[in-house]
């Protein structure tokens, strides 16, 4: 487990009641993912079957959700949705069999929305863990922050995308 999951997972051990996502960029390269969606985009798709895809992450959030936290996942997005976009919104009925809610705003929607500099989990609305990335989409850690006016800020930001945003089920690509 890699140093990010460890701190989520400690953060999320301790959350009480929400955890929320800010997804800003069209493109990740993440070292974990990256062979899924080479497999992808030569035509793979995940099979329905939970048992094929289930993972810690879902495991982490079924668990969380069980116990009353609020998963709610965000995903500001250029349109038309670039390849990748394509990839993991083929893919987000996971995140949803898992327990999160998930919206999607169009980029050109949320222009007059003040949004911080980076991806961004929120728990219980006091503690962020930014999700730092280089240019080319692969993970740059993620840096705790505890500072009320950065908490306030992502709160602020995510509910205004989060009110503007179609539900995952009503989104088209």
């Amino acid at each position: 487990m890699s140093q990010n999951d460890l701190a989520f997972v400690d953060l999320l051990a301790h959350t009480r009641h929400s955890a929320v996502h800010l997804e800003m960029r069209d493109g990740y390269g993440i070292g974990e993912e990256a062979a899924e969606f080479e497999a992808w985009r030569a035509g793979w798709r995940p099979d329905p079957d939970p048992g094929t895809w289930w993972n810690d992450f879902h495991t982490w959030v079924r668990d969380a959700t069980a116990r009353g936290v609020a998963f709610r996942r965000a995903r500001i997005v250029s349109e038309p949705v670039s390849e990748y976009i394509a990839y993991e919104y083929g893919c987000t009925y996971q995140n949803v069999a898992a327990g999160e809610s998930v919206r999607w705003l169009p980029r050109r929607r949320a222009s007059d929305i003040a949004l911080p500099g980076n991806d961004f989990w929120l728990f219980d609305g006091h503690v962020v863990m930014w999700n730092h990335f280089t240019g080319t989409g692969a993970s740059a850690g993620a840096e705790l922050d505890e500072r009320a006016e950065a908490a306030k800020l992502c709160a602020t930001a995510f509910e205004a995308v989060w009110e503007r945003a179609t539900p995952h089920g009503d989104y088209r690509i």
